[in-house]
């Protein structure tokens, strides 16, 4: 092999020298420039050296040119953006997505609005819901899980299973349910059907299943949702049994939509007391007993019962009703 001949160079003419010699010998070869060694990567055999990619950085000062990746994203400048929503857009010359932080997301269109007459504090038994089920009966026993008084004579009601109980928010709610047949009855939910009920399940008194089928029929299908009577007497409240100044619990009554909280006044303040699954709001250091409520439906309306005395078992009135939706 013919070894090349040092060829002697101005300093200026250096580089343009370096890439003669590569053309002419295909071999790796160093060339004093500038006083920096730059050092020509042989290439390949029977690969012809081709000219620099006008996208890349020249060779200066013993720097090599970039990489072909690297030129391609130098040539493409800013790497174009895919409009998604909530995304943001990409920096410009990276292929990086942007890290997340603070973006403009638009408005969400599920936000509860507490002015909108939308049930905000609903639980699983929500308004505007069709429920798809089946409907059982039995022979209602007075009062219920719900406890109420074993003297009610109120003969429309349901058993509501476990899922849409859901640790007494049902009680005392108001559902219109609706058979293949067309006929339809509206029912109040008094009580518990615990598993083997299914989720969405109604377990029908015996005059509310009869409104729909006969009861030799023993199980249809049905679809249930959540009402809000038009005729209904006023709200009642009632002190349970065992409570005085120092523990009570209450149990809201009579209330056209379901109660979302119940709130004892003590002092400046409301304080918010725990619902139980058998339907009554305990207050279990006394706070808030005998004195004034402020009783919240799911829809978000509150109404102020004025200080009622601690009278276990006795229904005391209250004169207020919430409006209808």
């Amino acid at each position: 092999m013919t070894r090349c001949q040092h060829v002697p160079v101005f300093r200026r003419l250096a580089l343009l020298v370096a890439v003669g010699l590569l053309a002419a010998c295909g071999t790796g070869t160093t060339v004093a420039a500038t006083g920096t060694a730059t050092t020509v990567a042989p290439l390949p055999p029977g690969q012809r050296p081709t000219a620099l990619d006008p996208g890349s950085t020249a060779v200066t000062g013993g720097a090599s040119g970039t990489t072909p990746a690297t030129a391609a994203v130098t040539k493409t400048g800013a790497a174009s953006t895919r409009a998604t929503a909530g995304a943001t857009a990409t920096a410009p010359k990276t292929s990086r997505t942007a890290a997340p932080g603070p973006t403009t997301r638009a408005p969400s269109t599920t936000a509860p609005k507490a002015a909108s007459g939308r049930a905000v504090l609903a639980g699983r038994i929500a308004p505007g819901v069709q429920v798809r089920g089946v409907a059982t009966w039995y022979d209602g026993a007075p009062g219920g899980a719900c406890l109420y008084a074993s003297g009610d004579s109120d003969t429309m009601t349901v058993a509501m299973n476990w899922y849409d109980y859901e640790t007494a928010k049902a009680c005392g709610a108001y559902v219109k349910v609706t058979a293949k047949n067309g006929k339809s009855v509206t029912v109040r939910v008094t009580n518990l059907c615990p598993a083997p009920c299914r989720v969405h399940q109604l377990d029908l008194s015996r005059t509310a299943f009869a409104a729909l089928a006969d009861p030799m029929t023993g199980q249809i299908d049905v679809t249930w949702r959540l009402v809000s009577p038009a005729s209904l007497p006023a709200m009642a409240v009632r002190y349970k049994t065992g409570s005085s100044r120092w523990w009570c619990a209450i149990q809201v009554i009579s209330h056209r939509n379901p109660v979302a909280r119940l709130e004892a006044r003590t002092g400046s303040t409301w304080t918010r007391l725990t619902r139980t699954d058998y339907n009554y709001f305990l207050s279990p250091h006394g706070n808030g007993c005998g004195a004034k409520l402020r009783v919240t439906d799911i829809y978000g309306q509150q109404l102020v019962v004025p200080a009622k005395p601690v009278k276990p078992d006795v229904v005391q009135q209250t004169g207020l009703q919430f409006a209808r939706h």
